[in-house]
């Protein structure tokens, strides 16, 4: 349920600046952006973008337009009730994005609910931008990410940059080296949930990261958008893992909500549960955000599943076994 990645202009497409003044109405192009040495171009954020953390410094030029610090079922109804009734997810300060006069502005269109999209920018202000300036990314698949990469930096004027050739280098190399440890393993059959209330199977780009990690993802397939499971569903699909790794939630977050999981009388019977194999991640930063983080997550993912081959260098800050041992 978070975003973005592979780059669609609207319109023809813009022509790379010298010195561009770029928002990033998306935390994972705020990250892409800062990993291509042009950070000091950004002068606004979304109320999401939070890495590195000076980008928190920011003015921040939107908001959510109900309160989402509730619990996965209350904002799953008002996230719901919203769409149905053509009410607005997002909120956009227009006076301060008029203010900032930005050259580029990153959106994305790959999911309505996990962020700011170019829907939110047809009116006011916004609509008086031209339509050069506004870049949305979009895909659910790891090699869109990387191409979309690569088209963020032609509009900055900075795909020929060392610093994306360095990028996509390394990102492709970790990929390659975690599937290539985990290659002779055994392949436990996992299930991410990115949301908990209703059950979310993560899609798009999750299937892939377990695969890569070394085990065989159900419920889900690759490139495809998440959509809500019973838990008929998941006690049919009983996998030898279960990773809780909620769309916007930090770790902390998904374990508060662990007891409304587990109140469920189907959780007793999965073979994940019975056998000790229940996870819980951060969603946030590394799971469903899809900037350049998120390819960490597929040793994260090798550490849960190969715990005898990976060293759990992750295990504490970004992933714990739920309940604790």
């Amino acid at each position: 349920m978070d975003v973005a990645t592979s780059l669609a202009l609207i319109g023809p497409g813009p022509h790379p600046t010298t010195s561009p003044r770029i928002v990033s109405l998306l935390a994972a192009g705020t990250e892409l952006v800062c990993e291509l040495g042009m950070g000091g171009h950004l002068v606004g954020r979304s109320h999401e973008c939070d890495t590195p953390e000076w980008v928190q410094k920011l003015p921040q030029v939107s908001r959510p337009a109900f309160d989402a610090t509730g619990r996965s079922g209350a904002i799953d109804a008002e996230v719901r009730a919203r769409i149905a009734s053509k009410e607005p997810l997002y909120e956009i300060d227009e006076s301060l994005l008029g203010s900032l006069a930005p050259d580029v502005l990153i959106t994305q269109t790959h999911c309505e609910v996990c962020a700011v999209t170019p829907a939110n920018l047809a009116h006011g202000v916004a609509a008086q931008l031209t339509w050069e300036k506004v870049v949305a990314l979009r895909t659910g698949t790891l090699e869109g990410i990387l191409h979309g990469y690569a088209e963020v930096a032609r509009v900055l004027g900075r795909a020929a940059s060392a610093e994306c050739r360095s990028l996509t280098q390394r990102l492709r190399d970790g990929l390659e080296a975690v599937r290539a440890q985990a290659a002779d393993q055994p392949r436990p059959t996992v299930v991410c949930l990115e949301w908990i209330d209703p059950l979310f199977p993560m899609g798009n780009w999750g299937p892939e990261l377990v695969e890569v990690a070394g085990g065989e993802s159900l419920l889900t397939k690759p490139g495809v958008h998440s959509s809500a499971v019973g838990w008929e569903a998941l006690r049919s699909a009983d996998p030898e893992v279960l990773v809780v790794a909620a769309c916007g939630f930090s770790m902390q977050r998904s374990i508060s909500e662990m007891p409304d999981l587990a109140s469920h009388p189907l959780f007793r019977e999965l073979r994940a549960v019975r056998t000790g194999r229940v996870f819980v991640a951060d969603g946030n930063a590394y799971f469903n955000r899809s900037g350049p983080a998120m390819f960490d997550t597929v040793r994260i993912l090798a550490e849960i599943l190969h715990p005898d081959v990976f060293q759990p260098t992750h295990e504490g800050r970004i992933w714990v076994q739920w309940p604790a041992p």
